[in-house]
């Protein structure tokens, strides 16, 4: 029905994550309707993006150099590292505006149903940093899942000995939520992690 040209494209599409074969085939005719100096401008950033990018040889956020500008910025916070699940979360964080420390970022989180193991991790890496570097606290900002709560569990049994003082981000109701529509979990945590006003 389609051309193979059109229809390779939208199966490239088809398999990035959330795109559909409907939304596919609407990106594809979208491109095809722009015009050459546009598609080559987009072809070229394609190119670019897998030249240019590659991961910290630090903390494994995406950088253009060696190391991340995060690991490159004396004046952030060496002492407390922000461990997270991939470098999206970096990103969310940094949008926060209120954390000043390094991170590091495991590629994922432990998942023996798609056998996501300790190896296929960065987890050697995060540890030769805590014995390394001086770190004071290890900040583990997983997602709230049994694969995150997993991970997360995992990374402390291997850090205690370690000497730094391990946290976790708080979990709690979202502003704006309704306490009546709030599931069970969500209100535990609220309540656990409850704060003086």
């Amino acid at each position: 029905m389609y051309p193979k040209s059109f229809k390779k494209l939208i199966d490239n599409f088809a398999a990035l994550p959330s795109i559909g074969p409907k939304m596919a085939e609407r990106l594809v005719l979208y491109l095809f309707k722009e015009d050459n100096q546009k598609l080559s401008e987009f072809a070229k950033s394609l190119e670019d993006f897998k030249k240019n990018l590659r991961h910290c040889k630090k903390c494994w956020n995406i950088s253009e150099e060696e190391y991340c500008s995060i690991c490159k910025d004396s004046s952030r916070d060496q002492a407390t590292i922000c461990v997270v699940e991939d470098a999206l979360d970096v990103f969310a964080i940094e949008k926060t505006k209120k954390y000043n420390g390094i991170y590091h970022v495991l590629g994922g989180v432990l998942n023996p149903t798609r056998t996501v193991g300790s190896d296929n991790l960065h987890f050697k890496d995060l540890e030769n940093r805590a014995e390394k570097e001086e770190i004071k606290e290890v900040i583990l900002a997983m997602n709230p899942t049994t694969e995150g709560d997993a991970t997360a569990l995992y990374i402390t049994r291997n850090l205690k000995d370690k000497g730094a003082k391990i946290t976790r981000l708080a979990r709690g109701l979202a502003t704006g939520a309704d306490i009546e529509h709030a599931d069970e979990l969500t209100l535990s945590s609220s309540l656990a992690n409850r704060r003086e006003v």
